[in-house]
């Protein structure tokens, strides 16, 4: 029985807290679990000198001036909806972490577990068996208690309501059962460790209302009664929406500040020139040049934070199409592409470059430095990738176009219509290939339509994203397991590549039934090693955690010199570590 027990939460994090997103990378990195809608953002154009500088500090009303300003969603009218059991993005934020809570919070840049609604954990019965303590004396925004119940109620709506079991617990969960008040019990189906933090981090809703929901599923959930900092909605319209504060909150003292404002912005450029003029506190987009076009308008109050600390973006090539069933071609593909090129000219510098593991920074202490050394096809070679190419069969001919059995080697690329960091970084690709005699044609495709070719398959090469989870278990399972390969046309949760080997099934299923930290490590370095060897995806770069803030207001954000959090608002449930350590600033 491996029993853990967390320190206290951040019932007040030191300004010493040290160390580390983007929903699919360059806009905010959804992951393979929550991308069931579009990440929020689009690279905008940035306002002009002339209008950014006349505008740089405009004086926020006074009946405002008591609230946080914060963008984070992109939308022509608010839709009144606080459903935390959906994707987050269907639901007004913070729905996910800030209105409603989870169990624990994964600290990206700690790279560590706070406990919240929980206070520790037990696994046991060989890891087949995890026990929550909760914390006590938590009550509900309408003054009901916060019970073992309450949780169980919730995985048992996700059971019986499979559309809403977002990190699908129920593929590995065999019951959930409530010990008594504080304690909670969940079985699985099979040894899964990983299930930490999917069970972890769900949200958790009261039994007392939800009970009586006819279609959890459909429920807007228009007057929120929950465990976060801030449940009272005090305004909305389709322009604005207002959250006050939670009255009942468990946290003493917190939250310190009033509450939350949303004005409706239509797109990242409306957000941007906002920023700009001093009217949000708090948002989390790609700004071109951000010093320039951001901090340099106010010095002292403008700060961005934006680590590579979320999933990376990478270049799926479809093992369902020939030549890409074939490692020497992906691996010559791969070293065709000048990566720190393409950081520089489409990320403008804002990120670095991965290397052939397909970590992030999320899960910088499982990279094994070996499996880095191994990857030397994620760095530009053209000589290696031409000699791979021939070895294959896919010779260049006198106009230096390479083809095999007369058929030429070509391919469609996918990226997002609208997304012009990935659209740029698509053109550098595109003319990194045909260097090499490959051709390729960029797609731009509204996202609903890239989303679905890349759940279903239909694709030779696209951009992507990849699992931020803090766990290597869903990163390689999505890259490498087998059960998540789906036939073409058939929508897959993960694994759109549609790639899997049984000795890679061999190392997750080792990983997800022991617990112990050395061993998980030996069993991740000969993942990450494997991947290496077989290249199934294409790493390109890290996806940064977009993060801005005006202080002038509001104080306590993490940045550089106090790295506590990401600074990201895009990134449930760590933005709530940030939430509850703001403050009004000493200088209003």
């Amino acid at each position: 029985m491996r029993t853990t027990t967390l320190s206290r939460p951040a019932l007040g994090i030191p300004a010493l807290l040290v160390s580390m997103c983007v929903a699919a990378s360059c806009h905010d990195g959804l992951t393979d679990r929550d991308a069931a809608s579009p990440r929020p953002q689009a690279a905008p154009s940035s306002p002009s000198l002339e209008e950014a500088t006349a505008t740089a500090v405009a004086p926020v009303p006074p009946a405002q001036d008591r609230f946080l300003t914060v963008a984070v969603e992109s939308w022509g009218a608010w839709e009144r909806k606080f459903n935390p059991l959906l994707a987050p993005a269907l639901s007004r934020w913070p729905t996910a972490a800030g209105i409603y809570e989870p169990l624990l919070v994964f600290n990206t840049m700690k790279q560590e577990y706070v406990p919240w609604l929980a206070t520790g954990y037990t696994w046991s019965a060989g890891n087949g068996a995890l026990t929550f303590t909760l914390r006590p004396g938590v009550t509900w925004s309408d003054g009901r208690p916060f019970t073992a119940r309450d949780v169980a109620f919730t995985f048992a709506l996700l059971r019986k309501h499979r559309a809403l079991d977002m990190s699908e617990v129920w593929t590995f969960l065999a019951s959930v059962r409530a010990r008594n008040d504080t304690t909670v019990e969940f079985l699985f189906q099979r040894p899964f460790v990983p299930g930490l933090v999917a069970i972890g981090h769900q949200p958790i809703v009261p039994e007392h209302i939800w009970k009586d929901v006819a279609d959890p599923v459909t429920f807007d959930n228009e007057h929120p009664v929950a465990t976060g900092p801030f449940t009272e909605v005090r305004v909305f319209t389709d322009e604005l929406y207002e959250l006050g504060r939670n009255p009942r909150y468990w946290q003493p003292g917190k939250p310190a500040i009033a509450g939350l404002r949303f004005p409706v912005y239509p797109d990242n450029a409306a957000v941007e020139r906002a920023l700009v003029r001093g009217e949000v506190d708090w948002a989390g987009i790609f700004l071109a040049d951000v010093k320039k076009t951001f901090v340099d308008r106010d010095p002292q109050h403008h700060r961005y934070f934006s680590p590579p600390a979320l999933g990376a973006v990478v270049l799926y090539p479809n093992a369902t199409k020939k030549p890409l069933d074939d490692m020497r071609v992906r691996k010559a593909l791969s070293m065709a592409l000048d990566r720190d090129r393409i950081v520089e000219e489409a990320m403008l510098g804002a990120t670095r470059a991965a290397d052939a593991t397909g970590m992030s920074d999320v899960l910088a202490r499982w990279r094994s430095p070996q499996a880095v050394a191994a990857g030397g096809w994620a760095k530009l070679d053209m000589a290696r990738a031409g000699a791979l190419l021939d070895e294959a069969g896919h010779v260049a001919g006198k106009d230096g176009l390479r083809t095999r059995g007369g058929a030429p080697l070509r391919f469609d690329l996918n990226v997002v219509e609208g997304w012009l960091d990935w659209i740029r970084a698509g053109e550098l690709i595109v003319q990194q290939l045909g260097r090499l005699g490959v051709q390729a044609t960029l797609r731009r495709i509204p996202f609903p339509d890239f989303f679905d070719a890349l759940q279903r398959g239909t694709f030779d090469l696209s951009l992507g994203w990849t699992d931020s989870s803090p766990d290597p278990y869903y990163l390689y399972h999505a890259f490498m397991g087998s059960e998540g390969v789906k036939p073409v046309g058939e929508h897959a949760h993960a694994n759109w590549h549609r790639h899997g080997s049984k000795a890679a099934d061999r190392l997750l299923g080792a990983l997800a039934s022991t617990s112990d930290p050395a061993q998980r490590k030996r069993i991740a370095d000969d993942l990450q090693m494997l991947f290496v060897q077989t290249a199934p995806v294409i790493p390109l770069f890290l996806s940064p955690a977009w993060g801005e803030c005006n202080t002038r207001r509001f104080v306590g954000f993490p940045g550089p010199e106090d790295p506590y959090a990401r600074l990201s608002p895009s990134t449930p449930p760590d933005y709530l570590l940030v939430l509850t350590e703001l403050k009004p600033s000493p200088a209003r």
